[in-house]
């Protein structure tokens, strides 16, 4: 089984919610949660004018490949009910694969690890939180490295 990390998050509709709720299909699809975060609210990420998200970073194992995982990702919003309005725009439910062990994949539609995860303040609180020495593969650091030379200045709270 290979260990996965995930990012969700919500900035639409019962926010915590919406989480659970995918974390449970993550579940019914076969990828076993095996740890997440608390809960942060954070400022939206690209396009600043909309609503704060909630977000947190799961753990889990799976026999699923990242060419299975990335499109059931997407498969999942779309169930939750994730309409795509633009680029970074608001969303019921957002579910990004970040890390697949430390397989490295780039193609078409399938980029692990997570092509902006080291750039993103909200996915690298709560990545250390519960991981704080896995290692990115591509830029051989770990977690709590990339958080400490994080760029990103957004707001992220624990709650």
């Amino acid at each position: 089984m290979a260990v996965v990390f995930f990012n969700l998050g919500s900035n639409m509709g019962e926010r915590e919610r919406n989480i659970d709720r995918a974390l449970e299909l993550l579940e019914s699809y076969g990828v076993k949660v095996t740890a997440k975060s608390q809960v942060y609210d954070t400022e939206p990420w690209g396009v600043k004018t909309q609503a704060n998200f909630l977000n947190i970073v799961a753990s889990g194992e799976t026999d699923l490949g990242p060419k299975a995982l990335v499109p059931l990702c997407g498969e999942i919003e779309r169930q939750l009910g994730r309409i795509d309005s633009f680029k970074w725009g608001p969303r019921i439910i957002d579910v990004d694969l970040l890390l697949y062990g430390d397989e490295i994949v780039d193609e078409l539609n399938c980029t692990v690890p997570h092509y902006l995860m080291h750039q993103r303040r909200f996915v690298l609180e709560p990545l250390v939180e519960i991981a704080p020495d896995v290692v990115h593969p591509v830029l051989s650091k770990t977690a709590t490295q990339l958080l400490d030379e994080c760029e990103d200045n957004s707001r992220v709270v624990g709650l």
